[in-house]
C-alpha cells in the first residue's frame, strides 16, 4: 500500500512567486486526502502531476485565510464540472458557520457538500487506518490531524505451514487474514503458528499551526513522518510566541522528544529561504527536510526502509500544465 505526502503549497501568510499557501495532500493507496485549502490550490493541483481530482474529503486545521480561502473556488468548479459524488469537509468548531457564510460565494452546487466539526480527541476510523484529530495551540480554534495506519500481520512462515500440511492455496490467505483453519484430517491451524510478530504501521503527522505544544509531541510520537510548521527563525522567537507560531529550532525539538523518523517543515516566512530554515532545524534535528511545492515525501513500511523527500515529485510536465490551462 503506497503513503506518500505532496505538498502543494509551502509558504507561510504571503504567497512568494515559488510557494503558494498551505495545502498538503496525502495519498493513500486510492484515498486522496486534502489537508488545508488555501488560496490558489485548485490551480496547484492543476500544474501537478496529480490533477484536480474528484477529493471525497478535505480536512481544514483553523479558519485563518491563508488555509481555507481556496475552498469556495474549488468546491465552485467541482459543480461546473457537473460533479454528483458528495464531498465532505472536516475541520474545528466554527465549520458549519464557515460553509454557511462561504455559500454566498459558492453558490447551489450540482453535489452534495457535507460537514463534520471535530474535537481534539476525535476519532474517524477507515478500513485499515484512522485520522485522529489532536489539539495545537495557535490562539483560536484550531486542531492537527495524525493519519494512523493499523498494525499488520506478521510474515508469514511458509516452510512452517508447509511442514504443519497447509497447502498452497486459499487456507494459508485466511491464516494471513488472521482466520483459524481446518485441515482435511481434521487438525486445527492457528494463525500464531505460521505468522511472525505484528508489524507496526505507518503514522504521519501533519500539526497545521501552532506555537511548541505537548500535545503535538503526544500525537507524533513515534511518527515515521512529522509536518510541523516553522514560520520562525530563533531570531524571532518573540514574534513567534506573540503570533502562536513556532520555531524552526522549536519543530525540530518537537520532533527530536516524538523520536519521530523524519521532520518536514513547511509555513516557510517570506522573510528566509529553505536553507536558512532546514540549518536552524538539522543542528537539533538532523532528519529534517524542508519540502518545497510539488516535492513529494515517500513513507514505505519500516522495513522497507526510510521515508525520503522526492524533490519535484509531483511536477506536472510543461505539455501537461499547457494543456491543462487551455
Amino acid at each position: 500500500m503506497e503513503l506518500d505526502v505532496v505538498f502543494l503549497g509551502t509558504s507561510g501568510s504571503m504567497p512568494t512567486a515559488k510557494r503558494a499557501l498551505s495545502a498538503t495532500l496525502v495519498r493513500r493507496g486510492g484515498d486522496r486526502l486534502l489537508f488545508d485549502c488555501a488560496e490558489g490550490t485548485q490551480r496547484q493541483l492543476l500544474r501537478s502531476s496529480v490533477g484536480l481530482v474528484e477529493l471525497e474529503e478535505i480536512f481544514l486545521t483553523h479558519f485563518h485565510a491563508d488555509h481555507y480561502l481556496g475552498l469556495p473556488g474549488m468546491l465552485k468548479t467541482y459543480s461546473l464540472r457537473g460533479r454528483e459524488l458528495p464531498l465532505r469537509v472536516y475541520g474545528p468548531r466554527g465549520l458549519d458557520d464557515l460553509l454557511s457564510a462561504l455559500r454566498r460565494i459558492f453558490g447551489r452546487l450540482s453535489y452534495a457538500l457535507e460537514s463534520t466539526e471535530l474535537e481534539p480527541g476525535s476519532v474517524l476510523e477507515r478500513t485499515d487506518y484512522r485520522i485522529e484529530a489532536f489539539p495545537v495551540e495557535h490562539g483560536v480554534t484550531a486542531i492537527g490531524y495524525a493519519v494512523v495506519e493499523d498494525e499488520r500481520p506478521g510474515r508469514f512462515d511458509v516452510e512452517t505451514a508447509a511442514a504443519l500440511g497447509v497447502p498452497d492455496g486459499p487456507e494459508r490467505g485466511r491464516l494471513q487474514r488472521g482466520e483459524t483453519v481446518t485441515l482435511t484430517d481434521g487438525r486445527l491451524v492457528t494463525p500464531a503458528q505460521v505468522l511472525g510478530p505484528a508489524r507496526s504501521g505507518r503514522k504521519l503527522v501533519l500539526t497545521g499551526d501552532t506555537a511548541p505544544a505537548a500535545s503535538v509531541v503526544d500525537a507524533a510520537m513515534g511518527a515515521d513522518v512529522l509536518v510541523h510548521e516553522a514560520t520562525f527563525l530563533a531570531d524571532e522567537r518573540e514574534r513567534a510566541r506573540e503570533t502562536s507560531h513556532s520555531t524552526a529550532g522549536e519543530a525540530a525539538l518537537a520532533a527530536r522528544e516524538a523520536g519521530v523518523r523524519l521532520l518536514a517543515l513547511t509555513h516557510v516566512s517570506t522573510r528566509y529561504f529553505g536553507h536558512q530554515v532546514v540549518e536552524e532545524a538539522r543542528e537539533l534535528f538532523p532528519a529534517t527536510e524542508v519540502p518545497r511545492d510539488f516535492d513529494v515525501i515517500e513513507i514505505p513500511y519500516p522495513e522497507r526502509g526510510s521515508p525520503e523527500l522526492v524533490r519535484a515529485g509531483a511536477r506536472a510536465t510543461r505539455a501537461a500544465i499547457g494543456s491543462a490551462e487551455t
